[in-house]
C-alpha cells in the first residue's frame, strides 16, 4: 500500500494506493491506448474509462470535484508509474546481482 498527499489546485488530498487501484490504474490505461488506437471504440469504453475514473477518485480524501478530477488521474498513473518503475529496478538489480553463496566441494 502505498500512501501520498497530493495538492490539486491548492487543496490537499490523501491518496492510499492499494494493489487493486493500482490494478485500476492499469485498467484505465489500457482503455485509454484501446480509444486512442481506435476512435470508433470510443462510445464503446467511454462508460468503462467514467467508472474506473470514479472508483480510482475514492482512493482520495477528501473527495475531489469534477473540475480537478483529470488532473488527479493524472497525478495518480504518474505515481503508479514511477512504483513500477521502481519496482523493475529493484527486480533488474536483482538479478544482475552475482550470487554471495560459496559452492561447496
Amino acid at each position: 500500500m502505498i500512501t501520498k498527499d497530493l495538492k490539486i489546485a491548492g487543496q490537499s488530498f490523501h491518496l492510499t494506493l492499494t494493489d487493486h487501484t493500482i490494478t485500476q490504474v492499469n485498467s484505465l490505461k489500457s482503455l485509454y491506448s484501446t480509444a486512442y488506437e481506435d476512435p470508433e471504440s470510443f462510445e464503446q469504453v467511454s462508460a468503462e474509462i467514467s467508472s474506473t475514473i470514479k472508483q480510482i477518485s475514492s482512493a482520495v480524501e477528501p473527495e475531489i470535484n469534477d473540475e480537478n478530477l483529470d488532473e488527479l488521474i493524472q497525478e495518480i498513473i504518474k505515481i503508479v508509474d514511477a512504483k513500477t518503475a521502481q519496482i523493475q529496478k529493484q527486480s533488474e538489480e536483482k538479478i544482475k546481482k552475482p550470487s554471495t553463496k560459496k559452492s561447496k566441494k
